[in-house]
């Protein structure tokens, strides 16, 4: 039996598996990849990413990628039978993060681009036909148990990261419970590739008709998606037919004469949410810890932003300058912020999912009455900020997600993550050198945190001095005054606190 070891063992090479890959490679650290099938999957599951997503596969390596294989979108609208906009979501423009606001994409190309980046890091392995089938998780680490090409492989690893997919092996194995959020519906998913270029107005388009609500966007570039959902009285192994995709296809002029037929399915989207994220030294990000409807494009952009929550925090556990309890607050964070993600899908598809006729005219007839304004028309949704975990207390802007500006910096221009990195930031229009203790400044350089003297308006919030940015780019806090800076730093090293062994030094 073959033995390997590594820091920490990630099972799924999914755009989620790949990106923690790919941003514990870039901290240095000794990663394996486990993945059962031979070869990256060939066909298009997820097709939209926000800014937010984007600026995290940048920093995993596949910036070029996004670019050269993501598709900006301007305008997503839903219509009803006849036509009419009830509601017109304006993606135009740049986001805070850096990015185009929305990018519809095509996922073998992207996962080709992950795949690419995290086995460019001497430190990452990447292994495919690699199944799990155990594993054995104690104190000190996990030992998993894997069935190679070449024979019985045995990983052992620091840590475990189960992004093996909603039927996850590392979830069951720690043994967590999944609620199920009551959200269930058929639609039949169809992929094509048109064979000659034509503009489609809108790009990106819900149909709300009872009769059959449907699902039309661009599918990446030179693609095309489009979703139907199953009927009442309609079978789904109907539904699945290839003729019954290309009947629905036909009302928009798509015909096997125009067009290939890349895949046709039929998927139940779902709402499912894992109990616990963490046992031990196990941990589950992705479709193993989260299921949502599609509608609001937040499915893989919720797992991206797991792994990048991880990233952060298993760097400083394993550079052994954080006690491990730290990752206990990867789940408080990441479960509710999930939970919103859902809420907002499952809110979206209520509307969405109306086959009832006179239902769906009361429907209209509200939203057309708020000139398809969002914000007038869909049930009001907390902000999608962090309450718990690694946020400042009561400090301003806590839990908030950071804008990501071109700064100058030693002589170089860019945007702030490729000056930076992936570090803990302090930002203040005053010199944080002169502000923070010479013992505050030791332990954030054991952090390997930027100390940033930066420009009125620049990162800082407008009436603040500094800003504490966690490595993830979410807000730590904000400070009024250099007082209320000092207090800030000091409230985020109480919450990064060292392994007891350092402590008791």
């Amino acid at each position: 039996m073959t033995d390997v070891e590594c820091d920490v063992a990630v099972v799924g090479a999914g755009p989620v598996g790949l990106a923690l890959a790919s941003l514990l490679g870039r901290r240095g650290h000794r990663v394996v990849v486990l993945e059962r099938r031979p070869r990256p999957y060939p066909l298009p599951r997820a097709v939209h990413f926000d800014d937010e997503t984007a600026r995290v596969l940048a920093e995993a390596g596949v910036g070029e990628a996004v670019r050269a294989h993501g598709e900006p979108a301007s305008v997503y609208e839903w219509r009803n039978a006849d036509g009419r906009c009830l509601l017109r979501f304006d993606w135009s423009g740049t986001g805070p993060s850096g990015w185009p606001t929305a990018t519809m994409f095509h996922q073998p190309d992207l996962e080709r681009a992950l795949l690419a980046a995290a086995g460019a890091h001497e430190s990452v392995t990447v292994l495919t036909g690699h199944t799990v089938t155990d594993l054995d998780a104690g104190e000190d680490g996990v030992i998993l148990l894997v069935d190679a090409p070449d024979g019985p492989t045995r990983v052992r690893a620091a840590w475990v990261v189960g992004c093996d997919g909603a039927n996850s092996l590392v979830r069951d194995r720690m043994g967590t419970p999944v609620t199920d959020l009551g959200y269930f519906y058929d639609w039949l998913v169809v992929d094509v590739v048109p064979h000659v270029h034509r503009p489609w107005d809108p790009t990106n388009v819900q149909v709300c008709d009872p009769a059959r609500p449907t699902t039309a966007v661009s599918g990446g570039p030179g693609r095309r998606r489009w979703e139907f959902m199953r009927l009442p009285g309609e079978s789904a192994a109907e539904l699945g037919d290839e003729a019954t995709a290309w009947r629905l296809l036909a009302p928009w002029d798509v015909t096997p004469e125009t067009a290939v037929l890349e895949r046709h399915a039929v998927y139940t989207f779902q709402a499912r949410l894992a109990d616990r994220w963490r046992e031990g030294r196990l941990l589950i990000a992705g479709d193993a810890a989260h299921l949502m409807p599609p509608f609001a494009g937040q499915g893989m952009c919720s797992g991206i932003r797991d792994a990048a929550n991880l990233a952060w925090k298993l760097d400083l556990v394993l550079g052994g300058v954080v006690d491990p309890a730290l990752l206990d607050t990867y789940q408080v964070e990441r479960r509710a912020h999930v939970q919103h993600a859902i809420a907002m899908s499952v809110e979206l598809g209520k509307v969405i999912c109306v086959a009832d006729a006179e239902a769906a005219a009361q429907r209209d007839a509200f939203m057309l009455a708020h000139d398809a304004d969002p914000a007038r028309v869909l049930p009001p949704i907390p902000p999608s900020t962090l309450t718990g975990g690694v946020v400042g207390r009561d400090a301003a802007g806590a839990g908030v997600l950071s804008p990501q500006p071109l700064l100058t910096l030693d002589g170089r221009t860019g945007p702030l993550d490729d000056l930076v990195g992936q570090a803990v930031v302090v930002a203040a229009t005053v010199d944080p050198r002169e502000v923070l203790s010479d013992d505050q400044a030791a332990r954030l350089e054991a952090l390997g945190a930027v100390l940033l003297y930066v420009a009125d308006g620049v990162l800082v919030p407008p009436g603040h001095v500094g800003v504490v940015i966690r490595p993830d780019h979410y807000a730590f806090g904000a400070a009024e005054t250099r007082v209320a800076l000092v207090e800030v730093v000091a409230d985020l090293l109480a919450r990064l606190p060292r392994p007891v062994a350092l402590e008791t030094r």
